[in-house]
């Protein structure tokens, strides 16, 4: 009997790696690196990884596509776990108008519009197809840089109308294109100039939230909890309503002060609490306690000049799971997980190997995917990337290129370059 009969028939095969970098639940550097490692999917799972010898004794592989990754580094797809995808026209005038000068009432004599209604104001007037457009060659940029998971969020439509427009936009986004993009409804982003906050909050718990789930629109329910925005109690109703719906809870919270946002996370055991630009260290703990994940995006700090940079020293610490994220958005638009990490490394002194499971198993438990995706390990989903290096460390060290080679999702190959 021919002893292949016995082994599992892969579709595809990386071999040779120079670092297969696992980034592994129990990896005690981190990333989980093998060296010249070999890794098997077949269809859409991983069945196998290790060593030569060891895939090669439980895979048959001469019907599958082989890639000889020598000289590469093969890595989870990234999972950028926090992004605002969506929206209409751009606010590049504000932002390089800002890099000089940052008095308001200048800006205001100058024609120059800011802020969140400005983007709301625009993506009210862009069409689906119009969004759709914009946000599929966000997305398509983001593939290439090796993100294989997104997450996109409403919250520029502050009505039901352009809000569930933007929450379609996602989903046929998700049907058309090969990554997976996971929906947040975010209509507390802010609240429409001609309806007071209180009776908005009434219309998102007594109708949207109840549209969202009855057409099952989003898996996530995201608030904005900071001064001048919603109060933590306010974001408790809103958040309550969702989870009573069936639809999970996060929260940018801390971003530009503390008033609560991070202790609802923690006392309502939310998937997320995202910013913690202002996170007090005894609410660190409570975080961690409760199993919450800390998302940072460092991009949003570098694009707004952050007074007050987070910190994730003192979260790692206190053993929070901590994600990364790109946050794109119109006020801090960047489609690449690589340059999140490069910032993350050099602004927020996170080592390299900090930053890629934030950037991958991190974004994983943010969004609650943690057992399909974000590690390379067997019965988990074949999403990876092989990068143009050796090192997996170069990718915070040689600035502004791009290291993928290939993007691999569910076992196809989606990305060459």
């Amino acid at each position: 009997m021919d002893a292949r009969e016995n082994k599992l028939k892969a579709d595809l095969v990386l071999s040779n790696c120079s670092q297969l970098v696992t980034c592994r639940k129990e990896a005690k550097d981190l990333v989980g690196i093998i060296e010249d490692g070999w890794i098997a999917v077949k269809e859409d799972r991983i069945v196998a990884l290790g060593s030569k010898e060891e895939v090669c004794s439980k895979v048959d592989y001469s019907k599958a596509e082989v890639i000889d990754c020598k000289g590469k580094v093969v890595a989870p797809g990234f999972v950028d776990c926090h992004t605002h995808l969506v929206f209409g026209g751009s606010r590049v005038k504000e932002y390089v108008t800002k890099l000089t000068i940052t008095d308001s009432k200048i800006l205001e004599e100058m024609g120059i519009k800011t802020g969140i209604m400005v983007s709301v104001n625009m993506t009210r007037d862009s069409s689906e197809e119009e969004l759709y457009e914009s946000a599929y060659k966000r997305i398509y940029n983001m593939m290439c840089s090796g993100t294989t998971t997104v997450e996109s969020k409403s919250g520029y439509g502050l009505s039901l109308e352009h809000e569930i427009k933007m929450l379609k936009v996602n989903k046929v986004l998700h049907e058309n294109l090969p990554i997976d993009i996971i929906s947040t409804f975010l209509g507390a982003h802010g609240w429409p100039e001609d309806v007071s906050k209180d009776k908005y909050i009434d219309i998102l718990t007594e109708e949207m939230i109840s549209y969202v789930a009855e057409k099952n629109l989003a898996k996530f329910c995201d608030v904005w909890c900071d001064d001048g925005y919603y109060t933590a109690k306010e974001s408790e109703k809103i958040l309550k309503r969702a989870r009573d719906l069936g639809i999970e809870p996060r929260i940018h919270t801390d971003a530009y002060s503390y008033i609560g946002g991070s202790d609802l996370a923690a006392h309502m055991n939310f998937v997320s609490a995202d910013h913690l630009n202002y996170t007090p260290r005894e609410v660190i703990k409570k975080l961690s306690k409760a199993k919450v994940t800390g998302v940072l995006l460092p991009v949003t700090d570098f694009s707004v000049k952050h007074p007050k940079p987070f910190n994730p020293r003192p979260m790692i610490e206190e053993g929070m799971t901590i994600a990364l994220a790109t946050n794109c958005c119109p006020g801090a638009w960047s489609e690449s997980m690589q340059f999140v990490m490069m910032l993350a490394c050099r602004a927020h002194s996170m080592t390299p190997a900090e930053a890629l499971r934030a950037a991958t198993l991190g974004g994983a438990h943010a969004l609650s995917m943690e057992e399909e995706i974000g590690s390379l390990e067997v019965g988990k989903l074949g999403d990876m990337q092989i990068w143009n290096t050796s090192n997996y460390e170069d990718v915070v060290y040689k600035f502004g290129g791009n290291m993928v080679e290939k993007v691999i999702k569910r076992g196809k190959i989606i990305v060459r370059i």
